[in-house]
Order: C-alpha cells, then sequence, then structure tokens
C-alpha cells in the first residue's frame, strides 16, 4: 500500500487494481467530506449526501461534482471530472460510465430534487 500511495501515478493506479471486481452496489457516505487533503487531514464539509450505485466510476464522477459545488482545491475545480486521471483512467478501462450522458441520478425524495438538479448541472459542465 506505501508504494501505491506514494506513486506519482495513484490516481490511474487505484482505476488498475479495480479492474478484476465487478461490484453488485457502491455505497458512498457523503455525510462529510474532505474538499480538499484527505484522506485523514485537511479541510472538510457537511457534504450530507448518501449515494448508492451499481456503477463504481458514475460514483466517483457525481462525487467530483459535489466537491466541485463545495468549492474544493485546485485540481478538482480547474479539470473537467471526466479528465480527472482515476475518472479517465477507469472509464478507458471500460470500468463504468465514460460520460455524463450515461449517468442518471435519481433523488431519494421531492426535498432533494433541488439539490439533484445543481449536481446534474456541475456533472454535464464537467
Amino acid at each position: 500500500m506505501s508504494e501505491l500511495h506514494s506513486s506519482p501515478h495513484q490516481r490511474k493506479l487505484i482505476a488498475e487494481i479495480n479492474a478484476p471486481f465487478k461490484p453488485d452496489l457502491v455505497v458512498l457516505d457523503g455525510i462529510e467530506g474532505f474538499v480538499d487533503g484527505g484522506p485523514a487531514n485537511g479541510k472538510r464539509a457537511n457534504v450530507n449526501v448518501f449515494l448508492a450505485s451499481p456503477e463504481r466510476v458514475a460514483i466517483d464522477a457525481v462525487g467530483v461534482a459535489i466537491f466541485k459545488s463545495l468549492g474544493s482545491n485546485y485540481d478538482i475545480m480547474n479539470t473537467k471530472i471526466f479528465y480527472q486521471e482515476q475518472i479517465s483512467r477507469a472509464a478507458d478501462l471500460g470500468l463504468g460510465a465514460a460520460s455524463p450522458a450515461e449517468i442518471y441520478l435519481m433523488p431519494a425524495d421531492d426535498a432533494s430534487r433541488e439539490y439533484r438538479d445543481r449536481v446534474v448541472e456541475i456533472l454535464n459542465k464537467g
């Protein structure tokens, strides 16, 4: 693990490591998240979302869109979602969605519909 975490290719390697796995369900507990730094230290934000999908690349892409909505670090804010290294490599490997057009984001209830619409707009802009 230390080799992965110290590699300049870490994000691409994460996609490679995931290639042999086919999850039935991916859950993102986004109650609180790092908008900069992480995984142990950094700037945190109250995100208050919970995502579930069988599609791991879609979950990552929506997560990046949510971070963009919160004002994240330079790399997140200034790189289009599907150009983010981990997402781009995963899409290249055929692990999931390769564009926003392949993602449908369903709100859990009427109260979350407006939030979903904002995230979808960011997702579509990249």
